[in-house]
């Protein structure tokens, strides 16, 4: 039982674990903190959170477990922020698609007390954000993503793996780097060739009459395009190496799919499609 969490950023994603973490009565108070005091004060109206603090700062004061849930471009300035409230026995996670740039981004905001922090990668959310989608359910039969460094303390590392496994997670450990790669190719690549349909259609003359005939192929290709803008501008570029690698390898795959159709290649496409399409049907996700 953690006496007070720490929640700064009280949108979909911490919303969420604040309302899961409740439930599972793992914590007894909620302190939140947002930059927007409109949010904040929904949050409290909501039963997310229980006290509205002032500052990132005064959100920590007082809390054993802090989730920073933030656009990862935002992650240095909030551990900064934090960093004089930070004790040794304080459990702090983050929730952000990527990771070794929020580690690197927590070396130089909490400085002597990177030990107190748990990389974390929920992997969970909805394309609607804000505070008004929090859903206590959210991460529950998901994976979450832990990316511990050497700098770690083993009894944090024990604490994050309990609260996130009390809320119905399932806890993998890997290597921020490892992650970084495998999320640019199966998360951050589609997203990045999502925005690029909307925006290559629309940017026809006749793009709003075209999206006006779009069936459900359309809309399932293009769903995750509806996603935060804010958020998925800060992870294009904070992966932005491992994405443009991703990229390059799915231009040469596109290459060689355009190369049978200007030849006419039955084969080689009929081959091309077979192979995608015995991979999607034989893949499923990884759930509980």
């Amino acid at each position: 039982m953690f006496e007070q969490l720490g929640l700064i950023g009280c949108g979909l994603m911490g919303g969420s674990f604040a309302l899961a973490i409740k439930r599972a009565g793992l914590v007894k108070r909620v302190v939140g903190y947002s930059t927007s005091p409109v949010t904040t004060e929904r949050a409290r109206l909501l039963g997310v959170i229980d006290v509205e603090a002032p500052s990132a700062l005064l959100a920590v004061s007082g809390a054993d477990i802090v989730l920073v849930a933030v656009p990862v471009g935002a992650s240095e300035a909030t551990f900064k922020a934090i960093r004089h409230m930070v004790s040794v026995h304080m459990l702090i996670m983050d929730v952000g698609s990527t990771k070794s740039d929020v580690i690197e981004a927590a070396r130089r905001g909490l400085r002597e007390h990177i030990g107190s922090f748990i990389p974390a990668h929920p992997i969970a959310g909805k394309e609607l954000a804000g505070v008004n989608n929090a859903d206590a359910d959210l991460y529950a039969g998901r994976q979450v993503i832990l990316t511990p460094t050497n700098d770690s303390r083993p009894a944090q590392l024990t604490a994050a793996i309990e609260v996130w496994t009390a809320i119905g997670c399932k806890v993998v450990q890997m290597s921020a780097e490892s992650h970084d790669r495998a999320f640019a190719a199966i998360s951050h690549l589609p997203h990045l060739l999502a925005f690029a349909l909307m925006n290559a259609v629309v940017g026809q003359p006749e793009g709003s009459d075209f999206l006006k005939l779009a069936g459900p192929g359309f809309r399932d290709f293009s769903r995750i395009a509806a996603s935060d803008p804010k958020v998925w501008r800060d992870i294009l570029l904070s992966n932005r190496t491992e994405l443009l690698a991703q990229s390059q390898l799915f231009l040469d795959q596109l290459q060689v799919f355009e190369t049978a159709m200007r030849d006419g290649d039955v084969q080689t496409l009929d081959t091309l499609i077979t192979q995608a399409s015995a991979t999607r049907a034989n893949w499923r996700m990884t759930e509980l």
